[in-house]
This record gives structure tokens, sequence and C-alpha cells, in this order.
């Protein structure tokens, strides 16, 4: 008889359970953003009957279902936790977490896009660049710093650095791997903190010629908390945030920020996209393939043409102690064959491209 009462409970909630879902992902409002994956979630899916014979359209509504499944964060959460807690696993979907620090594997060293990445380095300075002070530097990926030492797989920085060296031509080479240090970036993304680059800075204007340093400029230091970076939503744990930090002084206020492409005018920094489904771009208002930071308290004329990803939204602000102007192109977003429609390379002007590890292993999304 208890045997009996037992399996009627157990089907009851298991029924209960199975019906409850189904109501609440019938009832409960699609979500627009998933702000833990930093993303837009799928729309259901349009009819057509050319899409279900093939199956796509079954496909799609699979996506959507799985996209706007009630409780999604927390079943993520569960599994997260299952898969590093209970069967002690060392990664989940390739993340992993070292003394709080989150971290996403990079693997294996992709060679052939590394030469890529040359490639183009070469073909923006053979098109626009010669007889200029050209160089470029590479920015590690937190792996580089703990991922062999707590045993997990990376990439070959040593292979990466040494291509990239053998191919490009005519350029500088600006040794960053060990300026750095883990306690440099973010624990819950992948960017470094702006308030410990300062020395890079220095590095950089130091190896491009100049002779007036970010050390020298006095900043106010500010935070701003609840910061949960690109690996936060990834690792799907409850983990401590960040705070982020960006540096402000006089200078940098009254900078002047133009982007060519919607020809709008703004600030360095911005601090009302801060809590928005990507905090970073407070810094120079995130992925913008081509804009230009005047520096009216300059003391020189000098000008900068910084190529570079989302690393260089947050060290750009300190290189303008050494220049009157910046201009920061993003390869990703706008094609190299068009630069010259939007800058005057006949003036004289210094270059860097300055890339992490992680675009220069997929650097077949530079144009």
């Amino acid at each position: 008889m208890k045997k009996d009462i037992k399996n009627i409970v157990v089907t009851i909630c298991f029924l209960a359970a199975l019906y409850g879902f189904m109501v609440a992902n019938i009832l409960l409002p699609d979500k627009t953003i998933s702000f833990s994956e930093r993303r837009t979630l799928l729309k259901i899916p349009s009819y057509s009957s050319k899409e279900l014979i093939k199956g796509e359209l079954l496909e799609d509504y699979e996506k959507y279902f799985l996209d706007q499944f009630v409780l999604r964060d927390e079943l993520r959460g569960l599994k997260a936790y299952a898969r590093l807690h209970m069967f002690h696993q060392k990664d989940n979907n390739y993340v992993y977490i070292i003394d709080g620090i989150i971290n996403k594997m990079e693997y294996p060293l992709k060679e052939k896009a590394i030469e890529n990445a040359a490639k183009k380095l070469n073909e923006v300075y053979e098109k626009y660049l010669q007889d200029k002070n050209v160089s470029f530097s590479i920015i590690p990926d937190k792996n580089f710093y703990v991922a062999s030492e707590h045993g997990y797989l990376s990439m070959d920085y040593d292979k990466l650095v040494d291509i990239m060296k053998r191919d490009v031509k005519k350029m500088a080479y600006i040794d960053l791997f060990y300026s750095l240090e883990i306690e440099d970036y973010y624990k819950t993304d992948l960017h470094w903190s702006q308030d410990k680059i300062i020395d890079i800075a220095d590095m950089v204007l130091k190896e491009l010629g100049n002779e007036a340093y970010s050390s020298e400029v006095s900043y106010h230091k500010n935070s701003l908390y609840p910061f949960y970076g690109a690996y936060y939503g990834q690792a799907a744990l409850k983990l401590p945030a960040d705070s982020l930090v960006y540096l402000t002084n006089e200078m940098i206020e009254n900078a002047i920020v133009y982007d060519h492409i919607d020809q709008t005018y703004s600030k360095v920094y911005l601090p009302n996209r801060f809590g928005t489904i990507d905090s970073y771009d407070l810094f120079l208002s995130g992925a913008k393939s081509l804009i230009t930071i005047t520096n009216p308290a300059s003391n020189t004329n000098k000008e900068l043409i910084l190529f570079r990803d989302s690393f260089g939204s947050s060290i750009a602000p300190l290189l303008l102690k050494g220049y009157a102007k910046i201009t920061l192109v993003d390869l990703r977003y706008m094609e190299t064959d068009i630069l010259g429609d939007y800058i005057d390379f006949s003036k004289e002007q210094d270059v860097l491209f300055l890339y992490n590890t992680l675009i220069l292993n997929n650097s077949y999304m530079l144009k």
C-alpha cells in the first residue's frame, strides 16, 4: 500500500512539473535579451511551407524553445554546478575557474589563421602605410597566465609570436606578454582593467618614439559596480562581480570623439552604457568601425592610427598624452579597401596594430 502511494505521489509530482513547465512556457511572454549571455534571444519563427518541407522550420522552433525556455538561466547554472562541483570535471563548455577568475580555453593554435593575420597587416601596410612609423603588438588572453600551470589546454603562444614576427614585414614588434599579469584582467571578463595598464600605455608611447608618457598625468579613478563581464554568463554560476574602472582627467573629459560612419560626436566615456548588454561599451561606445579622438589639450600635432579590437577602446584614452589625434580602426567591421576614403594617409602619422590573441587565432573576421 505504501509503495502504491509513493508511486502515485511520484507520478503526480512528475506530471505537475511536466505540465507546469508547459503552461509556464505558453503563458510567460518571450524575452528579448539575455543579459547573462549578452545576446539577443530568438523570436518565434515565421511559418514557411518551404522551410517546413526542408525541415528547417522545426530546427528553428527547437532553437527558439531553447532560448525562451522558462528558468533557462537557473537550469544552465545547475548544469554548470553539477559538472564542476559534483562530477569534478575541469571545465563547462570550455569555461573554467581558477581562484575566482573565469577563463575560457582557446585551443589549438590555428597556424593558418595567424598567417592570415600577418598577411592582413602586410596588406594594409603596402596599401597605405609605407614610410610611416609602424609597430604591431599582441595582447595575450588570460589563458597564457593560468592554463598550462593548472592543466588546461592552451595554444602555443611562442609559435604564435614567432609566426607573426616572421611574417609581418617592415614593422617593429612591441612585446607585452611579460609586462602583463593575470591580475591586470577582470575576473569575469576577457579584457584588461584600464587602471592596471598605465605602464603598458607608457611602453607603447615609448616604443612609438614619444617623449610624453601616460604616467605623467594624474587620473581620477571611477568604479562602477556590479560589472558582469563576457565570461560571467558563459560560466552560468553565481560568482562575485567585478567593478568596472575608468580613469578620467580634464584632458580626457575635453577630448572629442567623432564616428566617421554615423557622423556623430560623443565623449570618450559613456557611463550610461553601464548595465546594458555589454557594459564595456562605456569605452568609446563599444564596437565601432572607425572613430577619431581629438585632443584639444595636446602640446603636439602628432597623430596615431590604431588598428585595434575591443582592447584598444580602453588603452586609447591613456595614449592621448602623446597625440593630438588618435584614429581607431576596427577591421572586423571595415573593409581594408575603403580606408583611404575616410583617412588621409598623406600626413605624418604613427601607426600601431594592437590585437589580442583570440582575434589573431580567428583572424578571418578581419576584412
